[in-house]
């Protein structure tokens, strides 16, 4: 079971800092993902973080401005968000699966209901 939140509405240039907390007492198993989805788009994967935070990866068009974290021991993954842009506003969904994150959304087994991020000019 996975909860994001901290969505809300900012202008752009902004920062916003994303959390999606998970129940259960293997969060720590799981690599992580966080995807978007506008109207009328796919759902497209934004970052990801593997088990134990080693390794993370991120959509081109984010990398530099997004940071994706994890505190295992709060059973919580971030996503920080600065240097807001128009074409990032989406809802954003926190998505968990086991072994490597991925940049493929089907491949994840668990997902949250998401949290809308609306960027104002």
């Amino acid at each position: 079971h996975l909860v994001e939140s901290g969505g809300g509405l900012v202008q752009a240039g902004g920062s916003l800092r994303l959390s999606c907390v998970a129940s259960g007492r293997t969060f720590s198993s799981y690599a992580m993902g966080w995807f978007r989805q506008a109207p009328g788009k796919e759902r497209e994967f934004v970052a990801g973080i593997s088990w134990n935070g080693g390794r993370t990866g991120y959509k081109d068009s984010v990398k530099g401005r997004f940071t994706i974290s994890r505190d295992n021991a709060e059973n919580t993954v971030y996503l920080q968000m600065n240097g807001l842009k128009l074409e990032d506003a989406s809802v954003y969904y926190c998505a968990a699966r086991l072994g490597d994150y991925s940049g493929w959304k089907n491949a994840y087994a668990y997902w949250g209901q998401g949290t809308q991020v609306t960027v104002s000019s």
